[in-house]
């Protein structure tokens, strides 16, 4: 769940970056003769047409905001052990290795984003992946992984 969610605003809420719809097609090779010279007069023109309304932006943006945002009392995968489970010693190991793995794919996450090789992680114009970041703070943050799916 939070693979997809929690990023839904940084590539979603930018509507020129990705339209949530469009209210006309985009022009396409067959175009009539004017729409053709209207095209080449003005090309803006052509595409704010196919953009939603603002009212219809505004309402997916805000939709986005809510889904993507974590709440301030938001628990995080391994980032506690309950209280009831401390005295025992099996899974208290258990949970200090799985939170000790936890905490590596975060430095993992790091290095491949910041290796040049791997295109789609980093250069102009790409968003580093930080979806599955374990941990993050209150608001939207396109990163943390909670203990439990909330909508």
């Amino acid at each position: 769940h939070a693979a997809v969610n929690f990023g839904q605003y940084e590539y979603g809420g930018y509507f020129p970056n990705h339209p949530s719809i469009a209210r006309i097609n985009m022009p396409t090779e067959d175009f009539s003769e004017e729409e053709f010279k209207e095209l080449l007069r003005k090309p803006e023109d052509t595409l704010l047409k196919c953009f939603p309304s603002q009212l219809q932006a505004l309402r997916v943006t805000a939709i986005l905001e809510i889904l993507s945002s974590h709440s301030p009392d938001e628990e995080y995968i391994a980032d506690k052990l309950e209280a009831y489970w401390e005295d025992e010693a099996v899974i208290k190991a258990a949970f200090e290795r799985s939170n000790g793995r936890i905490k590596e794919l975060e430095g993992t996450i790091d290095d491949r984003n910041s290796d040049l090789d791997l295109k789609n992680r980093s250069g102009a114009g790409v968003i580093p992946y930080e979806l599955l970041k374990p941990y993050s703070t209150p608001g939207v943050t396109g990163k943390g992984v909670p203990n439990s799916i909330s909508i």
